[in-house]
């Protein structure tokens, strides 16, 4: 009888396991300090950012913010539960687990559940054998090959077929001798009426078994081969089924997300099944329904980015923007990769080829910067309208959880909307006015000659400049961020070059020196570079210490995006004068710069 693990052996387990050895059996790690590190394992980067700390028995990764103990590593690697992975974990360790009796009530549901889940097993066997083998699945056959789909993907996605017959899984049920009560909860077959027998829901139907994180089949949604209406149909909710917490292919596509570190959302079982056939394994459906906070939530486990790509028309663009209010708040990056109109993902590979769309992935656009785009365009200068739309703008503007992303977004609507950014500021906020900016620290004027020398600062945001700060201060603060910026270069993370000349002398002389104490790391600076590096190692640590490493993240990000912005800004003027001068090949160049441009955003 399986039962909870005790808490006394949960200790032990996580006691008698090195988490340096169970990493390393996945992945290969090199020790710096009292630390190992490697490439994460979660995500796809070319410089280790994935710290195992013997010491502390936890792992954390700088790059996608993924961190935990033992049981957290294991559960991430593999998609197991808690009591699944303690119970690997123990046998790993020769931890032997008494278990203790379970209540009584979470025995019987753990009872139903395993007698439902076998038999959807059952069924999806049945509509498999059926497609693949037997004759009366000849039109789920040929309606494959006529799309391009062959055997190979049917079994890697357990594909079926329900033969037009009332009663053909009923009575497979029947033989098999699984109970038809639990195949009436799940809703696969229904009660007739008048004395006749149960008749199965899926007739004449092509079906795709809908798969939990355990590889279980939880459901299954169903495709008439004809014109018959509705096109689709899924299974009913049931207690194993809720299709609000499901992504149809998640339980495929978890390595290929991990590998990619980014998942492509879309709506259909075609749409998914074409962009695997193409070699795309990154990609979950919504079977058509609406997105979820939990799916949302399934989704944030594995991925560190989201492309959407839904129905270019009105309904899509509906969906995209659904998604994006539930996207926002997670911190979780989402962009929309654009099809030419009336195109999906199957009709565009046929058409245009694997590589036109892997530019379309890479040209995809982050999906609020493009409401905001077309919201205004759709409003264009009537007033009540384009009043509408910055309140719409500054609605979702309001779900964005990083504070220097939100700054450097309402700068991008003060430009576009020709409204003052303090004006916006304050609607963002309500009907309550902004908190007055603390003043800056006093600064000394430097001399004419200083003056002269001084390099020229990149024109970057304000925030960014910020944020650059903000970098700073962190860099030199935490040993672990300042060997990522010293190891890939503090042009990689600075834009203006005199703050970046400054971290380099800095945060040399802090590894060097094993040292945070700002006289030390200010001596022999210039006496402006002194009184700015007192300015922001001044500033107040409780600020940074809910989440460094997640303020880190959001600050490179926000450099590395105004950077590109103002990039992309010069590249539109230039092709502006381009084309006005009629320089034909001059523009070709610069628009293709442009979607490069565009690709990093």
């Amino acid at each position: 009888m399986i039962g909870r693990i005790g808490d006394e052996k949960i200790e032990e387990i996580r006691e008698r396991t090195d988490i340096v050895t169970l990493v390393s059996s996945y992945l290969q790690l090199k020790r710096s300090g009292a630390n190992h590190f490697g490439l994460c394992p979660f995500h796809t980067e070319k410089s280790p950012s994935f710290s195992v700390s013997a010491p502390r028995q936890t792992f954390h990764c700088f790059g996608c913010n993924e961190g935990g103990d033992v049981f957290a590593f294991l559960m991430k690697m593999e998609g197991l539960s808690f009591p699944e992975a303690a119970r690997r974990l123990a046998g790993l360790a020769g931890v032997e687990i008494p278990e203790e009796a379970p209540d009584p009530e979470e025995d019987r549901r753990r009872r139903e559940r395993e007698r439902l889940l076998a038999v959807n097993e059952a069924a999806r066997d049945y509509y498999q054998q059926l497609l693949l083998r037997e004759p009366e699945g000849e039109p789920g056959r040929q309606y494959l090959k006529r799309r391009g789909f062959d055997s190979a993907l049917a079994r890697a996605y357990g594909l079926g077929y329900a033969p037009d017959r009332w009663e053909g899984l009923a009575r497979h049920l029947s033989e098999q001798g699984l109970d038809p009560e639990a195949a009436r909860t799940l809703g696969l077959v229904r009660p007739g009426r008048e004395g006749r027998g149960d008749y199965d829901l899926f007739r004449g139907r092509l079906i795709f078994p809908i798969l939990g994180l355990t590889g279980q089949v939880a459901a299954f949604g169903a495709r008439t081969l004809g014109e018959a209406q509705p096109k689709y149909i899924n299974s009913p909710e049931s207690p194993v089924y809720h299709k609000g917490g499901v992504l149809y292919g998640l339980y495929q596509a978890r390595e290929g997300i991990r590998r990619q570190g980014e998942v492509i959302l879309v709506e259909g079982y075609f749409d998914l099944l074409a962009l695997h056939r193409a070699g795309f394994t990154h990609v979950v459906a919504t079977c058509g329904t609406a997105l979820t906070e939990e799916q949302v939530g399934l989704l944030k486990r594995y991925a560190r980015k989201v492309l959407l790509l839904f129905d270019q028309d009105a309904a899509g663009r509906k969906a995209t923007w659904r998604a994006l209010d539930l996207l926002l708040p997670t911190g979780l990056p989402a962009a929309v990769v654009g099809l030419d109109p009336g195109e999906d993902p199957d009709s565009f590979l046929a058409r245009r080829g694997v590589e036109n769309f892997r530019e379309r992935l890479a040209a995809a656009r982050p999906a609020l910067e493009l409401f905001m785009e077309e919201s205004l365009a759709e409003a264009g200068e009537a007033i009540d309208a384009k009043a509408r739309a910055v309140e719409e703008i500054l609605g979702r503007l309001r779900r964005v959880p990083g504070e220097i992303e939100r700054s450097l977004y309402l700068k991008a609507l003060a430009e576009r909307s020709g409204l003052e950014e303090r004006m916006l500021l304050q609607r963002l906020g309500g009907s309550r006015n902004p908190a007055p900016a603390a003043a800056p620290p006093p600064k000394m004027s430097p001399s004419p000659r200083a003056r002269a020398e001084a390099p020229a600062r990149t024109p970057v945001s304000g925030a960014a400049d910020r944020a650059q700060e903000v970098l700073l201060y962190l860099a030199v603060n935490d040993p672990l961020a300042r060997r990522r910026v010293i190891e890939e270069g503090p042009e990689e993370y600075f834009s203006e070059p005199a703050l970046r000349e400054l971290a380099r002398q800095v945060l040399e002389r802090a590894a060097e020196e094993e040292t945070t104490d700002p006289g030390i790391l200010a001596a022999g600076l210039p006496e402006d570079q002194r009184q700015r590096l007192s300015a922001i190692l001044g500033k107040d640590p409780r600020a940074f210490a809910e989440d460094p490493e997640r303020i880190f993240e959001d600050c490179r990000r926000a450099t590395e995006q105004a950077r590109r912005r103002q990039h992309l800004k010069a590249l539109q003027q230039m092709l502006r004068e381009a084309e006005a001068a009629g320089e034909g090949e001059r523009c070709a160049a610069l628009q293709r710069e442009i979607i490069e441009t565009r690709k990093g955003l």
